[in-house]
């Protein structure tokens, strides 16, 4: 079973993701912060990430560098998913590791695509 880390401070937006993810048969789970999220990224090497942008301390953007840079977490693709649509702000997050960038609200149908492409195109999971 595909596993999905999600990187939200919003419990509203968590909910929706959960709910969108678990109807696909995906097992989520779920950090609150950027630094968070880092901790459980390397504790249980998710399949995907799905990283907010706006979150207290670490943002998302300096959360994927982060992810990106870290031997122990750089195969697992990140989604950038977030309110923020300018294409800067895309190209950036694209910079910092991600490997696709969704602006909110995201398409349950749509996300999961995402999803799926993103891990074809990481191979297969590491054991």
């Amino acid at each position: 079973m595909t596993h999905v880390l999600i990187i939200d401070d919003s419990p509203t937006e968590v909910h929706v993701f959960e709910r969108m993810l678990q109807a696909n048969d995906i097992e989520v789970s779920v950090a609150i912060n950027g630094e968070e999220g880092i901790e459980k990224a390397i504790e249980m090497k998710p399949d995907c990430i799905l990283m907010d942008v706006v979150m207290p301390g670490k943002n998302g953007f300096q959360a994927t560098r982060d992810l990106s840079r870290n031997p122990a977490t750089s195969a697992i693709p990140v989604i950038i998913i977030t309110t923020k649509d300018q294409e800067t702000d895309k190209i950036w997050g694209m910079r910092q590791g991600a490997k696709d960038y969704i602006v909110k609200p995201a398409d349950e149908r749509d996300l999961i695509d995402r999803i799926k492409k993103v891990l074809a195109a990481s191979g297969p999971p590491e054991d």
